[in-house]
């Protein structure tokens, strides 16, 4: 009898399949961050809702150009922009998000210690 080998998947094929799913996977985070980053700000600032909105597209082209990950750079960016505006940044931090923003402190300044081997 003669087993054959499964073929092994051809990387080159398999990276053109995953990167439109890539994409789009990043886009959709990236316009919900910018929902939630324009709510925030809005609510801060209801007068400048139209600054803001510049502000956001400005950065996330900004976002795009500096990383294939925008949704990861994007919330710094913009509150460096509004920094620079004069503006007072807003607490942009969700407890819906799967990274949060703010580690909790550890009051304990012990060393740590590890054993290896």
């Amino acid at each position: 009898m003669n087993a054959s080998k499964p073929k092994e998947p051809d990387p080159m094929k398999t990276d053109t399949q995953l990167e439109p799913v890539f994409l789009q996977t990043v886009s959709v985070a990236l316009r919900q961050l910018k929902q939630r980053l324009q709510q925030d700000y809005e609510q801060a600032y209801p007068d400048l809702r139209e600054i803001i909105h510049l502000v956001l597209d400005e950065e996330e082209t900004e976002a795009w150009e500096l990383s294939l990950f925008p949704h990861l750079l994007l919330p710094d960016l913009v509150e460096a922009h509004i920094e620079k505006l004069n503006l007072r940044t807003v607490d942009t931090r969700h407890d819906n998000l799967l990274a949060p923003h703010l580690f909790p402190e550890i009051d304990n300044h012990q060393p740590a210690f590890a054993l290896c081997g």
